[in-house]
């Protein structure tokens, strides 16, 4: 810039302060520079783009299982009633888990098309531990949720107090590991579920109530039907706890294992 020439100010640009007015934009006069700054509307992500969450829900919705309900039955045959409580004993089954541990519990199963709970109670105390039962009183029933097989079950298990009535120990089924008499006083810390831990304390009630005052002390037995239509069955007991079946798939918070 020479001596003579003035230098002229620079105009400051400042940014247009405004209110854009509301709805679509309107298309520029010239069609041209306005619409092409216009920004596009983004396309829906593509199943590639998707989140692992939005993933597994979208698997989770397209395989819903079907929820199957499994009725069983059992009981907790006591020897020894007519005596002191010191010197009675529970017939007891125990099965090997997943892990290796021996899991004590009362024994059970299905109820099959034509039988009443009490029918099989006593058949499947006898199939279990090898000897005969006689239904005295209702302990109460347990249920409990688990997934297998492609199949969410809900499985309830009516549980009775029965006296010994003949026979002898046995494990040939093959579904049991070992069958033994457990003293009563020592059921709590050999059962390995806390439902069925609950139901011996209801049977240690139930026995002084049957020494105390007799046979028509003990509540009347709930009515039980003959069974009308056969019922799926689930296999996780030979497997283990429910819960190809992982634990954690299951719903069931009382702790009771899976039995049958």
């Amino acid at each position: 810039m020479s001596d003579g020439e003035q230098a002229k100010p620079r105009r400051r640009r400042g940014r247009r302060r405004g209110r854009r007015a509301a709805g679509p934009p309107q298309p520029a006069a010239n069609g041209g520079a306005a619409a092409a700054a216009a920004p596009e509307a983004a396309p829906p992500p593509s199943s590639s783009e998707t989140s692992p969450p939005q993933r597994a829900r979208q698997h989770k919705n397209a395989a819903r299982l079907r929820t199957v309900h499994e009725t069983s039955a059992g009981g907790l045959v006591i020897d020894g009633l007519d005596g002191p409580l010191e010197q009675q004993v529970a017939a007891l089954i125990g099965r090997i888990d997943r892990r290796g541990r021996m899991l004590w519990s009362l024994p059970k199963g299905h109820i099959e098309q034509g039988e009443t709970a009490e029918q099989t109670a006593i058949r499947e105390v006898a199939e279990e531990t090898g000897i005969e039962g006689k239904v005295l009183a209702a302990l109460g029933s347990i249920d409990y949720w688990f997934v297998t097989e492609g199949r969410r079950v809900h499985k309830t298990v009516h549980h009775y107090l029965m006296r010994f009535a003949g026979g002898e120990l046995s494990d040939e089924d093959v579904e049991v590991t070992e069958v033994a008499w457990v003293p009563l006083r020592e059921l709590p810390k050999r059962l390995a579920y806390a439902d069925e831990r609950k139901l011996a304390e209801v049977a240690g009630e139930l026995i002084r109530k049957l020494q105390a005052d007799g046979p028509n002390a003990l509540p009347p037995l709930p009515r039980s039907t003959p069974r009308r239509r056969p019922q799926t069955h689930s296999r996780t007991r030979r497997r283990g706890p429910a819960r190809g079946t992982d634990e954690s798939a299951s719903g069931r918070s009382n702790g009771c294992g899976p039995g049958t």
